[in-house]
């Protein structure tokens, strides 16, 4: 698709992945909106790169139907909707506290199902329009201490593939991406420990480049799912 003037939502739009990709799609001349819940951080982040800012829970189904109605309305339409927001809880199996579990799901693959459900109708009517959920290789295989991230992300899987067969008739493109571990404060958020950069391991450019690269595909074809590992992660012995 051509970029240039597309119109484009992010959800966890505010830092990591989310800001990069906002950043990446407005530099080809994209109209951008990112969507997060913290009004300062998407604020700031918004002005950053010259996007519309907007502040929402996508766990909430009126949020998120605020917000595509928001794009709508400032910018005539929308083409692109990338499902970001996510976040990760981790643990054994015999210590897994359910709260945890039904609020990473929440947010993972409810929040994800509630903004795909109010954007696909408008793409609908312009029979056009993209798709895309932010996964994980977690998504691909499991790990000890994972179940809940992991499942979340097999589910995101899932339903990216029923409505990749419920859109293409409507020439509507859904593309699951999977990146590998990034530098992100993703860790940090989940309760883990900040870690040193690592020259060697992904870094949200990334990220966004290859989705840019996925996108300007011309729409006649596209990119069902793509997974993104770093060459050679691993620090000098």
């Amino acid at each position: 698709m051509e970029l240039k003037s597309a119109r484009a939502l992010i959800t966890g739009g505010s830092d990591g992945i989310g800001l990069a990709i906002g950043r990446a799609l407005a530099e080809k001349g994209a109209r951008v909106a990112l969507m997060a819940r913290r009004a300062d951080r998407v604020n700031a982040a918004a002005k950053e790169i010259g996007a519309l800012a907007i502040t929402g829970d996508v766990s909430k189904p009126a949020d998120a139907d605020a917000a595509v109605a928001r794009v709508v309305q400032e910018f005539g339409g929308l083409d692109i909707l990338i499902n970001n927001a996510g976040f990760g809880t981790f643990g054994a199996l015999t210590e897994l506290n359910l709260e945890d579990f039904a609020r990473t799901f929440a947010t993972n693959v409810t929040g994800a199902m509630l903004m795909a459900r109010a954007a696909a109708p408008h793409m609908i009517r312009q029979s056009s329009g993209n798709i895309l959920n932010i996964s994980s290789t977690a998504g691909l295989k499991g790990f000890a201490n994972g179940t809940t991230y992991c499942a979340t992300k097999f589910a995101l899987r899932g339903m990216t593939e029923c409505w990749r067969e419920e859109l293409r008739r409507h020439n509507i493109r859904v593309t699951l991406v999977n990146p590998s571990e990034v530098q992100t404060n993703f860790g940090v958020s989940a309760g883990g420990q900040a870690r040193p950069y690592n020259e060697k391991k992904l870094r949200a450019e990334e990220i966004a480049r290859a989705i840019v690269g996925a996108l300007q595909i011309d729409d006649r074809g596209f990119i069902p799912e793509f997974s993104v590992f770093a060459t050679n992660p691993f620090l000098p012995s």
